[in-house]
């Protein structure tokens, strides 16, 4: 396991293209000038030792040390022992919705980034408290087991689109039918089930699989995003818009949020609706109930004594920067006594 304490400092490799840029530029520009001054032939008689191929090796160097330089200035760090420690928080399991509905631009940049959004400012704000994330549509699927790891809560986040669920619609039941198997700790007092979707297409029985789920002791919370006059569902291509989602009848679909099945499920489960269009709103509120919740203890298995690893690219930069320090543009002598074109012997 792997810490970044400094990744600030990856800035700096955006000197790299930068450079490239300037070294074409007075390759090009030399060029041009030669050309006026004379052609090529002669060029090459009266400066025999000029090399492209160093002057390209030795901007090569430099970039490389840039680059182990930028390394060692993030400081890179290992963990070099397993243990396990005892810590205490609650469980929260995150379920998104992420049916195609979701992609509807009713509200920027869409409904389903706004819940990712949601979802990654929540995570952000928790402490030590385990976290999963349950991801659906026609079918559910478990993005994330319950972990302690935040950072890599995050990362997975951003990769759920509705292309990884197999099949489209809502299917919340299975869902929270999946979430049962998260909680894994029957002496928990408190564990929190927070269900981000638009509402649509969810099915009634979702308060009698809610109301199970309550009965268990897991409190269940949604988020709304999207509006009431809705929006279409965009058809990408490559990133383009070439249409919106038609219906049967070849008119363009209109996915609008349903609040009131998002409010049923709440209520059922002993927990809350919240509006989620304005993202500040529920990342306040469910992040002070998580925080004002009676925690319990667990334990966890987690890396310790991280160790510092910057040395090892230091050094391998300044290597880089000796061998560019100690290189001639010039050609090599031995590589100039090469003739392999015979040219000596047809003068």
């Amino acid at each position: 396991m792997y810490r970044l304490e400094e990744p600030g400092y990856f800035l700096l490799l955006a000197i790299i293209p930068l450079m490239i840029a300037v070294f074409l530029l007075v390759f090009w520009w030399k060029k041009r000038t030669q050309r006026k001054f004379s052609n090529a032939l002669l060029l090459k008689k009266i400066a025999p030792n000029s090399s492209i191929f160093k002057a390209s090796l030795k901007l090569t160097m430099l970039l490389l040390a840039i680059t182990f330089l930028s390394i060692s200035l993030v400081n890179p760090k290992m963990g070099s022992k397993l243990e396990t420690v005892k810590r205490e928080g609650v469980d929260v399991v995150f379920a998104l919705d992420v049916s195609k509905s979701m992609l509807a631009e009713d509200i920027a940049p869409n409904r389903l980034e706004k819940a990712k959004q949601i979802i990654s400012k929540i995570i952000d704000n928790l402490g030590s408290d385990r976290i999963g994330i349950i991801v659906y549509a026609g079918n559910s699927y478990p993005l994330l087991p319950i972990t302690t790891d935040h950072a890599a809560a995050n990362m997975f986040l951003q990769n759920a689109y509705p292309d990884m669920v197999s099949s489209q619609g809502t299917a919340i039941n299975e869902a929270l039918e999946l979430a049962k198997s998260y909680y894994n700790n029957d002496e928990q007092t408190n564990r929190f089930l927070i269900i981000i979707s638009d509402g649509e297409d969810h099915q009634e029985e979702s308060k009698e699989v809610a109301q199970n789920l309550m009965n268990e002791g897991i409190k269940i919370f949604t988020i709304g995003v999207g509006t009431d006059k809705g929006g279409p569902i965009p058809i990408r291509m490559k990133g383009t818009i070439t249409g919106y989602k038609k219906d049967g009848k070849g008119e363009t679909v209109i996915t609008k949020r349903n609040v009131a099945i998002l409010e049923n499920i709440a209520d059922v489960g002993e927990g809350k609706y919240i509006d989620g269009n304005i993202t500040e709103n529920p990342v306040n509120e469910i992040s002070e109930i998580i925080a004002n919740a009676e925690k319990n203890e667990f334990e966890t298995k987690q890396f310790s004594d991280y160790k510092d690893q910057f040395q090892w690219f230091l050094a391998i930069a300044i290597l880089f920067l000796l061998l560019d320090a100690f290189m001639f543009d010039k050609k090599t002598k031995w590589v100039r006594k090469i003739d392999l074109f015979n040219e000596e012997k047809t003068k």
